[in-house]
């Protein structure tokens, strides 16, 4: 099975099934009940559900008592089901211009009590989506490695808010600052006018990464401590980000034979694309990339520039990028569930034995009864309690390899 092409043709057909009639009048609403806290929507929906179009109502939330706010939210149908938009505050203003699901999303007030969280800080806008990443600090954080989160999604889907439940994990015992990012969806999601290539995904991840080291004592961080984690489509970029930071440079990708290089969509004023490069390679020292693609043959064909031959292809597959750990350890942890149907076991063993033979530390470890995206955290309840039998317990196995490595 191709992942990549999985994720396309599910993107595809759902994408045409979710499209809006511009011609309505009115959308079907629906306010989904919440579990540990109270919503109200202003106006108040009609009993029919039925919302004019373009109307614009208000969510106002209201923990229960021993709770906190996760997100006020709406949903849509999307490329992979209910596509989730959400909100930090208390209360959330939403335009009704399809059909929505509403809510909001709580969580046990232990969770948040000792950290702070920054939002919505934008590092880059090279197309119409702005680039942006959240901080979870430990109260008090000093000097703090950093551990950077990479969301997956098909690379078409998703944000920096699906990886809030593992940023939250991570930063347990106040060891962590924990990033969660975003970057640019591949193809034309983002409404671009020219196509976003795996490339361009690679280098919003290192300008993010570049931009997080520039602020990192802002976050109580330590720029020069980094490990980076992602599951999924997240897993791939952040398999690239802790193995390939070499390939950053000026000469372009694939702009002339043979070259390959990751301009970071983010560059610290005066510096240079070799000068962070640099500085990348030496605070990047661990990575823990989640049921990824690793592998050039899961990636092929997955852009429309005429350029991606199979070389291509090739400067984006991790397999074909460890470095020999006698000159760069990189130590990686790889985490799939037995029950994935999208990553084979075979293709995280193949990235193991190939980070073994490279003499890099690297471990495996199968969680039973696991399906993809366990590491995933939606205000659902069903993904909140999958996140809770399998998230938490193994983001605790990950937080102590980075424990081993960046202490």
């Amino acid at each position: 099975m191709n992942p990549v092409r999985t994720f396309a043709a599910i993107a595809l057909s759902l994408a045409a099934a979710a499209s809006v009639n511009a011609q309505g009048t009115s959308f079907a609403v629906t306010l989904i009940p919440s579990v540990h806290g109270k919503v109200q929507v202003t106006p108040a929906l009609p009993a029919d559900g039925k919302v004019a179009a373009g109307t614009v109502v208000t969510l106002t939330a209201t923990p229960d008592a021993g709770y906190a706010l996760d997100s006020t939210w709406y949903s849509v149908r999307g490329s992979f089901g209910q596509m989730f938009h959400e909100g930090t505050t208390a209360e959330y203003k939403v335009t009704i211009d399809q059909d929505k699901q509403l809510g909001a999303s709580f969580v046990d007030a232990a969770v948040v009590k000792d950290l702070v969280v920054t939002n919505n800080v934008v590092y880059a806008k090279p197309g119409v989506k702005p680039l942006k990443y959240d901080v979870y600090s430990p109260k008090g954080a000093r000097n703090l490695p950093i551990i950077v989160i990479i969301h997956g999604g098909g690379w078409t889907a998703n944000d920096e808010d699906v990886m809030r439940g593992l940023a939250r994990e991570l930063t347990k015992g106040g060891k962590f600052v924990a990033v969660s990012m975003d970057y640019r969806w591949a193809g034309k999601n983002d409404g671009d006018a020219t196509s976003n290539t795996m490339a361009n995904l690679v280098e919003d991840v290192f300008g993010g990464i570049a931009h997080i080291m520039e602020h990192a004592a802002a976050y109580g961080g330590d720029a020069t401590r980094i490990g980076v984690t992602g599951d999924s489509a997240g897993g791939h970029l952040s398999a690239v980000a802790s193995l390939m930071p070499n390939m950053i440079g000026s000469r372009g990708f694939g702009k002339t034979p043979g070259v390959f290089e990751f301009m970071p969509s983010y560059l610290p004023k005066g510096k240079t694309a070799e000068q962070v490069r640099d500085e990348m390679v030496k605070a990047i020292k661990a990575g823990a990339p989640s049921y990824g693609v690793f592998a050039s043959a899961s990636l092929k064909s997955y852009s429309d520039d005429p350029a991606a031959d199979q070389k291509w292809v090739d400067a984006i597959a991790p397999i074909l990028h460890i470095p020999a750990a006698t000159e760069r350890a990189v130590p990686e942890f790889l985490t799939r569930g037995t029950n994935d149907r999208l990553i084979p076991d075979a293709a995280v063993k193949d990235f193991t034995d190939a980070l073994v033979k490279a003499g890099q530390r690297a471990e495996y470890i199968q969680v039973g009864g696991a399906n993809h995206a366990f590491f995933d955290w939606k205000p659902n309840e069903q993904t909140k309690a999958t996140f809770a039998k399998y998230g938490v317990y193994y983001a605790a196995a990950m937080r102590e390899f980075f424990l081993s490595v960046l202490y």
